[in-house]
This record gives structure tokens, C-alpha cells and sequence, in this order.
């Protein structure tokens, strides 16, 4: 029987992780946790904090990453520490850093796939890995694709990118006591019982369809052969939409880039606008690609939560399991979007999840590869990780 404990805190450092163990440590009668994950403020002394918990935990495997906005079912905000710790008799956790992302994806990949006891070994039926990058770094679309070719296609990946509180400078994964910049960590998840996952966006097109004509890894120079921000320009002006060149974000967190994919549309949520009038985005939209500027409605990310968690739980129940717990993952620009209306998203998690509690946070991009979801690196997506008892 699976045994979890959530906790958040709004201290910090040292007094965040005395105050996430001894809330965790209550919960399993003070026993000592197989995998812990955390999701921090960029506000933090990381090394404090994961000192602390360290210390007082004991987990065998601590994995988590700096974030930009931190929730449970219990509480949500920004500046705070989520942490969730299971005791698990029947999986095995094993914990795993590669560094250097920017530069190799292939030895990255590979690296953190070396830990893996999975690959070898046909002992558990079921092979999933909860995996936090360092967006930042970039290349985080080519690393989902290195992983899946170093495990042979054998694992399931979710997970999402590190965030700064929305500052864009720095971000950090952790592994143990450590943290790293420009690093990706793993949490390999062993088990007979099958893990849910569930990944939606509530966002359609709202333009015609434009051709990238010209991209430099995630900065978009032209489309349909014009600069990018002249495109969104004639978009705004079509829609009657506010569109400022000296402070576009505003415009950019309601109008954001469809790729076009066979499993529909990947979004790319854009940053700022370039020198050549170039649009800079998240993550990276590859030269030819078919995309469309993308809309939505506040409701509709409620819903895109409440859907693919209602994915996620329909897999573990379909084996005869009940969820136990979750981990969630939205974007850092859904958050900005909606406001004070991004509680009502996490309401529609909980209410999609019962009884059963989750832990997550406002990351720069989400990770999903499974059968059944549109696989990859995304912006703006919902993404659920439901727990078996």
C-alpha cells in the first residue's frame, strides 16, 4: 500500500525544510520517505533548505526543482515550497543528474538513463520517469526525444521546467543535497500498478495558418516570410487587440503559437520581441513548421485541468487501482494569464482527483511522452501525474 504526505511552507532555507519535514514526517509517523520531491521558490537558500530536509528525512530519493509558483490541495501562492514524500513497498525509486543540457542532449539523455534499473530488468511491468529541466538551458523538445531513444521507447516522461518566479535569469534542479543549473534530474518510477497521465490545453486557433519561415532555436525571425512581431502586429489589429511593441507580453500571454503536430497543437508561449523583429519564445519552433497565433477563454483552462486529470485517473482505475495522490504541473504564463483565476483551475484538479491530495507547480514548460497524449515539450499545458495506492 502506497503511503503519501504533502506539505507546503512560506519560510524559507533552513526554516522551509524543518518546517516541510516535520509536516511530512507527521504524516508517515516519522517514517523515513523512499522518494521526496520538492518544487521551491527562487527566493530560497536552496542549500539550506535541502539540508534541512535532508537531515531530518532521510529520503533515499530527493529530486525537485525551483519553481514559479507553488501548490498543493491545501494551499497555493508564490514564494512558498511544495513537497510531496510516498513510501512505496511495492516500486522502486531511483534518483538521477546530467549536466551540461545546453551542450549535449544525446550524453545528457543517456546519462540519466545509466541510473535507470528498468532497462535492463523486466522485474516491474511498468516504467515511468518524473523528469525536471532546466529550461533555461534549451533543447528541452530534443532531450524528451534523446530520452525516449536512450530507453528505447520503454518509459513513460513527465515533468516540467525549473522556474525563477518569473524572472528568466536562473533556474535550478535538485538532486539530494545538490543544486544545478543548466541540468536536467530524473525520478525513475518502478512499478506493477500503472501511473496516470493526463495533458490538455484549452487553446484553438485564432489565425490563419502561418508558415515559419525562419527560426533561430526558439526565436521566431519570420512568418509567411514577414518578421514575427509584424505578423502578431496584423493579428492584433484584425482581432482589436492592444498590441505594444515596447511591452508586448501582455498581448503574447493571450495570443500564443500553435505548432502544428499530429496530435494537434504544441504550444510555444512568446517572450519578447527581438531586434530584427523576431519573437522570442519559450522553447524552441523549428523553420517549416505550420502554426497558427492561439486563443483561449479563462474557463477553458479549468477545464483542460479537469480533462486531463480525468485522463490520467481513467488509466489507473482501468487496472483496478485508486488514485492516491498527484502531482500537477501548469504554466508560469497560465498563471500570469488568469490572476486570482488560477485557483479555479487547481478547484477543478481537486475536484477531478476526490480524495485523493496533489502537489505541483508553475513551471516554464511542461514534459509529457505516453501513448496517448500529444508527446514533447510544451507551454501552456495542463499536466497530471496521478499516483496508484
Amino acid at each position: 500500500m502506497t503511503r503519501v504526505a504533502t506539505a507546503s511552507t512560506a519560510r524559507q532555507g533552513g526554516a522551509a525544510g524543518d518546517d516541510l519535514a516535520t509536516q511530512l514526517l507527521d504524516t508517515l509517523d516519522g517514517d523515513r520517505p523512499d522518494a521526496l520531491i520538492l518544487f521551491a521558490s527562487a527566493q530560497n537558500d536552496y542549500g539550506a533548505l535541502l539540508a534541512a530536509l535532508d537531515a531530518r528525512c532521510h529520503a533515499r530519493a530527493t529530486v525537485g526543482c525551483s519553481s514559479a509558483g507553488e501548490f498543493t490541495s491545501d494551499a497555493s501562492g508564490t514564494g512558498m515550497t511544495s513537497a510531496i514524500a510516498l513510501i512505496a513497498p511495492d516500486m522502486q525509486f531511483r534518483a538521477t543528474l546530467a549536466t551540461s543540457l545546453s551542450t549535449d542532449r544525446v550524453e545528457a539523455a543517456r546519462t540519466l538513463v545509466a541510473g535507470f534499473q528498468g532497462v535492463e530488468s523486466s522485474r516491474f511491468r511498468h516504467r515511468t520517469a518524473l523528469v525536471l529541466v532546466d529550461a533555461l538551458a534549451g533543447h528541452a523538445e530534443d532531450l524528451v526525444e534523446q530520452l525516449t531513444l536512450a530507453t528505447a521507447g520503454m518509459y513513460r516522461f513527465v515533468g516540467g521546467g525549473a522556474g525563477d518566479d518569473g524572472a528568466f535569469r536562473q533556474t535550478h534542479v535538485f538532486l539530494g543535497t545538490e543544486f544545478h543549473t543548466n541540468a536536467v534530474v530524473a525520478l525513475e518510477i518502478l512499478s506493477d500498478k500503472p501511473f496516470g497521465i493526463g495533458a490538455r490545453h484549452g487553446w484553438q486557433p485564432a489565425s490563419a495558418a502561418l508558415r515559419v519561415t525562419e527560426s533561430a532555436d526558439s526565436c521566431v525571425v519570420s512568418l509567411n516570410t514577414i518578421p514575427a512581431s509584424d505578423a502578431f502586429e496584423e493579428h492584433a489589429l484584425a482581432t482589436s487587440q492592444a498590441f505594444d511593441r515596447a511591452d508586448p507580453l501582455p498581448f503574447f500571454l493571450h495570443n500564443v503559437v500553435g505548432v502544428k503536430s499530429d496530435d494537434g497543437f504544441k504550444l510555444r508561449v512568446p517572450l519578447g520581441i527581438a531586434a530584427e523583429g523576431g519573437v522570442m519564445c519559450a522553447a524552441e519552433v523549428p523553420t517549416g513548421a505550420t502554426t497558427h497565433i492561439m486563443s483561449t477563454q479563462s474557463v477553458a483552462a479549468a477545464e483542460a485541468a479537469s480533462a486531463a486529470v480525468k485522463d490520467a485517473v481513467d488509466q489507473v482505475e482501468r487496472a483496478g487501482h485508486t488514485p492516491k495522490a498527484a502531482l500537477f504541473f501548469d504554466c508560469v504564463a497560465t498563471r500570469l494569464r488568469l490572476g486570482q483565476d488560477f485557483g479555479n483551475e487547481l478547484d477543478a484538479v481537486g475536484t477531478a482527483l476526490g480524495d485523493a491530495p496533489f502537489v505541483g507547480f508553475n513551471s516554464y514548460g511542461q514534459i509529457v511522452r505516453a501513448e496517448g497524449q500529444f508527446s514533447g515539450f510544451h507551454n501552456c499545458t495542463a499536466v497530471v501525474l496521478v499516483i496508484p495506492d
